[in-house]
């Protein structure tokens, strides 16, 4: 049965450890001998483990592409879901031997999918007798040792998450998820499990699970007050060394944070966002780090630590469950210990294997319930509609969602005070590949239109501030001299951007110069058909990414707020196109902004 983890919590505090202990593995392994001499002539024994971990699984369990109602595929041939890597976990189990490894997890695991979406909201896993989700269903059935909590973990409220954390039959961990008035650990900070070995003590090793400090801003309407999220680094520092009293031998840290050092929110909270390498290097005592959160893939990296001298092994496996890490441990036992000798990290690839019918056949009936949801018909569509060339065209497809945007946010502010103000709206060209078709237009379809589970915020803006922030948002653009060819594969993700970060205003028009440099790129900003005045307001609508700060936009995160729902922005695409029937562009699209090279258009 699952445990509660809450009350199992509560229990390890009295003992004034506050933490999930698992008990030993089943059956003792066979300590292996090396020629190399112990004091004495005798040969020192050693061991072999191997930690297998995952992360950003996002909600696929299987091999299946919910947006495009067809098995998954990419250009790069990848494959996906827990389905598939199941397959590899088995066969890493049997080289090894299952008493000799483990499976972590680190993060962002009930959001992502329709498949996650239906089980928060359409049949959600709160209700009761409500449902156990698919993917406590799918990583109990795999085996999952422990896994870190994610951000995403947090975007259908704590209610959700907390319902998720008791169907699981392994601790979620989060050492920096802190309970918002005592500061103490709101989850279990660690996973401590032995590993017999025949002939020698156990060996002894200690999972410390780290989130994102970023969850305070991203996700801020559903924490505040509640929990508090401190950096990875100190928390690091406070429980490693506290794990090492404890008779640890070896130290992961499952973290839910990239290797870049950088952070999306600027200065906001002074807590890096991508820390997983600051704290290989700041914190003595770790042997290894599984990478969450920056969703690329990270084979080895070594990192040196400045106290010790000693190498950290991090690894970061491809999202969606397309590639597994394998730690393999190497550890010898001398004076009366076991000291880890080495660690090498590797990947494995998941399209190499076909999917576990065990875990298929597990949730075959909840994929075909989502199937049948998604591909609900709510209305037509008087032409196609795509997402092909919205990065670097006001594309009408974008506008739609702007102006179901606007037209919440002015239903919801009517009879108020602010009722008279204009309504502005943002949205992002998220992905390059969505397309409503002419014809019928299903949930699928809108869904892949907005992939996020972001819901919208009504802000208080002044024209000042919204020219700040298209000129911020227009440093996406590559700066291009006005003779130079276009070559629109090199024209945006100026530094790295995403294309997430980049954002259409509605209500505008504006044309952005690409021959300028960042921060002098918006000319001829109009409102109303006059030049914008910088003491005008506007009603911003904005998701609660980027109303919290997600990206660092000028002015928004401070903005006074006026309104903000729960209800998902896809949702509320989804009811504009059911009320409408009809989904024609004359009903939602304008050409707002366009891109100039010295006053000439680029296209």
């Amino acid at each position: 049965m699952p445990l509660n983890r809450r009350k199992f919590l509560k229990k390890s505090a009295a003992t004034g450890a506050g933490v999930a202990i698992a008990g030993a593995a089943a059956a003792p392994a066979q300590a292996s001998t090396s020629p190399a001499q112990g004091t004495h002539g005798k040969q020192p024994k050693r061991h072999s483990l191997t930690v297998m971990g995952t992360t950003d699984l996002h909600g696929h369990v299987f091999n299946w592409d919910y947006f495009k109602d067809a098995e998954y595929s990419d250009a790069a041939g990848n494959a996906m879901g827990l389905a598939r890597v199941s397959t590899l976990i088995n066969q890493v189990r049997k080289e090894k031997g299952r008493e000799n490894t483990l499976l972590l997890d680190a993060g962002d695991t009930i959001q992502g999918t329709p498949l996650t979406y239906y089980y928060a909201k359409v049949d959600p896993i709160t209700a009761k007798g409500g449902p156990v989700h698919p993917m406590a269903q799918a990583m109990n059935a795999i085996g999952y040792d422990a896994a870190a909590l994610g951000n995403h973990e947090f975007n259908y409220g704590i209610e959700t998450l907390r319902t998720f954390e008791d169907q699981l039959r392994f601790p979620l961990l989060g050492a920096n998820a802190v309970d918002a008035k005592t500061l103490k650990p709101a989850f279990p900070p660690y996973f401590i499990k032995k590993f017999p070995v025949k002939g020698a003590p156990p060996v002894t090793v200690a999972v410390l699970g780290l989130t994102n400090p970023g969850i305070a801003i991203w996700d801020k309407a559903l924490v505040q007050g509640k929990l508090k999220f401190p950096g990875l680094e100190e928390q690091a520092a406070k429980w490693v060394p506290k794990l090492r009293s404890m008779g640890a031998d070896v130290v992961v840290v499952s973290a839910h944070s990239g290797t870049s050092g950088t952070s999306s929110y600027g200065d906001q909270v002074p807590y890096v966002e991508n820390a997983a390498a600051n704290v290989a290097k700041q914190v003595p005592g770790i042997d290894a780090i599984l990478v969450g959160h920056s969703h690329v893939e990270i084979p080895e990296l070594k990192v040196t630590n400045e106290k010790t001298g000693r190498t950290v092994v991090l690894s970061e496996p491809l999202y969606f469950a397309e590639r597994l890490t394998l730690f393999d441990i190497e550890l010898v036992f001398a004076k009366g210990r076991w000291t880890v000798e080495s660690v090498s990290a590797s990947l494995r690839n998941s399209n190499t294997v076909a999917d576990d019918p065990k875990i298929t056949k597990l949730l075959s009936d909840e994929h075909a319930k989502v199937v049948k949801y998604v591909n609900q018909v709510v209305g037509t569509a008087t032409e196609t509609l795509t997402t092909v060339d919205a990065r670097y065209k006001d594309a009408p497809i974008i506008d739609l969602i702007n102006k179901v945007q606007e037209d919440v946010v002015k239903a919801a502010l009517a009879g108020t005070e602010y009722a008279a103000l204009p309504v502005i709206s943002q949205a992002s060209p998220f992905s390059r590949t969505s397309e409503i078709p002419a014809g019928d237009v299903t949930i699928r379809d809108l869904s892949s239109l907005y992939v996020y589970d972001n819901t919208l915020v009504a802000k208080l803006l002044t024209g000042a501030q919204v020219r700040a922030y298209l000129e911020y948002s227009a440093e996406y653009y590559v700066q291009t001299a006005p003779d130079a060819v276009v070559d629109v594969q090199k024209l945006t993700n100026a530094g790295g951007r995403p294309d997430y970060n980049y954002d259409y205003v509605s209500g505008l028009r504006y044309d952005i110069d690409i021959a300028q440099p960042a921060g002098s790129r918006i000319k001829n900003l109009t409102f109303d058909g006059a030049t914008l005045d910088d003491a005008q307001k506007f009603v911003f609508a904005v998701n609660n990414y980027r109303a919290n700060g997600g990206g660092a936009f000028p002015h928004v995160a401070s903005a006074q707020e006026l309104w903000s729902e729960s209800t998902e922005i896809r949702t509320r695409i989804a009811e504009w196109v059911t009320a409408k029937g009809v989904l024609a562009p004359q009903d939602f699209a304008s050409v707002d902004w366009k891109l100039t090279r010295a006053g000439t258009p680029v296209f």
